[in-house]
């Protein structure tokens, strides 16, 4: 039955236009993307994701408003799902997360918690937790907020001023805000951030994007105490005695993994996401809670690239204490660019698009999209292990083992990227390892690739395009790219 607007509720059925793409066949077999068309007069942009008590899905902003999407998981959104405005009058909503009756919002002034007390379905109780940092007014001091960690805390990471310099507090740091409005100092380095979410193990990271002291996009793991790499920020240590004393200022023209080894403070980005190869603007962060209900990538992390409308996978490990892995391609052709993604526990991928001011290859100017397993596995890459010599790489299917004997099987380079104050950096110090043995295991899952060298602080390419499963079909996505902050002892 067709549901006719009210005077804050608008049917799915009012729409400026359809949202569809065409989307690769291939992943069509696997996954499917729903857009949950938007009414007229909604400019989404949106900007953050959460799932309420209810089951309504809660959308922000950029613009600053909140909308509550009701049976966002429906197979026909088009008559089943409706928005309504929630809030408005934010500004810049980038973190959503709900706690107690209350749903947080961080913004690029400060936290705040509302909540509706007369269920009439809009908020009209707002209050500020914490403004902890300076804001200038200038239009690149982005505010992204993470879910609550185990101790009830909100990380907010804050844009530069600009994404080059730090004009007022703490601009370039990531701070820990607690619900009772505690506000600390947590870590400094930071550039330009994209997104923001925890690992299975409820460990916090966030994206940074390519500029200065920044080569290409990364993840980077959050930890107390540290610096994640961009030193124009440190004058604010003054404000932050908890932290002690600003760390080393890095040399500029040098390498990350060089630097990591002056600087006991520096936590280079766990993996780099290759530019223009993997994207160019990385985003929205989360992992797959579902438990297998969203295919067979359960506990794994997804990460959206803004620019080039994607979502890749990430699988890491831990070497020495510290995280570092691959990234690998995971969907195309979200309908705007990929900012805000959120896994629920029943399998369902929501994906927030907008292009304003940054520009994407999904070519609407907002989207939200839902995402789900179709109950087919691909023949993909499961995961991928670093070895002191080499590399354990796992498939989802059984593969051939005549088609690991072929020479062009497998390829692999290598390269990094200049840690510098300049903006960026091309792809630099290639090589070449030569493949010395392949070892199937015995179900035929994994492959162990043995190399005569491994180059530390390298991005290691691997491409498989040669390899097939016993029915001769080929890897979905044959590339994983994985960043060897540190060689593994054997």
């Amino acid at each position: 039955m067709i549901r006719y607007c009210t005077a804050s509720v608008f049917c799915l059925v009012c729409l400026a236009g359809s949202v569809t793409l065409a989307q690769d066949k291939e992943q069509e077999k696997y996954y499917k993307i729903t857009p949950l068309p938007v009414p007229e007069g909604v400019v989404l942009e949106a900007g953050a994701l959460e799932m309420m008590p209810d089951g309504k899905l809660a959308v922000s902003s950029r613009r600053g408003e909140i909308y509550l999407v009701t049976n966002p998981k429906a197979s026909s959104p088009e008559t089943d799902t409706t928005f309504q405005r929630y809030a408005h009058g934010l500004h810049e909503v980038l973190g959503l997360a709900y706690r107690q009756g209350w749903l947080y919002v961080t913004q690029r002034c400060d936290v705040s918690k509302i909540r509706d007390t007369n269920d009439d379905g809009e908020a009209d109780e707002f209050e500020v937790v914490s403004d902890g940092w300076g804001v200038s007014g200038d239009y690149h001091e982005y505010a992204f907020g993470s879910k609550f960690d185990k101790e009830g805390n909100i990380w907010v990471t804050l844009c530069l001023t600009g994404s080059f310099s730090s004009q007022v507090p703490f601009r370039g740091w990531c701070l820990r805000v607690n619900e009772d409005g505690t506000t600390v100092p947590t870590a400094s380095g930071i550039r330009s951030p994209g997104g923001m979410g925890m690992n299975e193990a409820g460990d916090v990271f966030y994206t940074d994007n390519q500029g200065p002291w920044n080569g290409t996009c990364g993840l980077k793991h959050l930890v107390p105490g540290h610096f994640m790499g961009h030193p124009d920020g440190n004058p604010w240590y003054k404000l932050a005695p908890n932290l002690g004393t600003p760390p080393q200022k890095p040399e500029s023209n040098s390498r990350f993994h060089i630097e990591a080894k002056k600087i006991p403070e520096y936590m280079p980005a766990a993996v780099l996401f290759p530019y223009d190869k993997m994207g160019k603007s990385a985003s929205g962060i989360d992992y797959d809670r579902s438990g297998g209900q969203f295919g067979p990538f359960a506990g794994q992390m997804f990460v959206g690239d803004q620019s080039h409308s994607t979502i890749m996978r990430v699988v890491m490990e831990k070497v020495n204490g510290r995280y570092q892995g691959a990234c690998i391609p995971f969907l195309e052709g979200i309908g705007s660019g990929t900012l805000p993604i959120l896994i629920t526990e029943d399998g369902n991928l929501f994906v927030g698009g907008t292009n304003r001011g940054w520009g994407s290859r999904g070519n609407k100017p907002y989207s939200l999209e839902r995402i789900h397993w179709t109950g087919v596995t691909p023949f993909e890459i499961l995961d991928v292990k670093a070895n002191s010599d080499g590399f354990t790489v796992r498939f989802t299917q059984p593969i051939d083992p005549a088609s690991v004997d072929k020479p062009d099987a497998i390829d692999v380079e290598t390269y990094t990227y200049i840690y510098q104050a300049s903006y960026g950096s091309p792809e630099v110090d290639h090589t070449k390892p030569k493949i010395t043995n392949l070892e199937v295991s015995p179900d035929n899952l994994s492959l162990k690739i043995t190399l005569d060298q491994l180059a530390e602080g390298h991005v290691h390419e691997i491409h498989f395009p040669g390899i097939k499963n016993s029915s001769g079909d080929s890897l979905w996505h044959d590339v994983l790219y994985y960043t060897m902050n540190q060689i593994p002892t054997k």
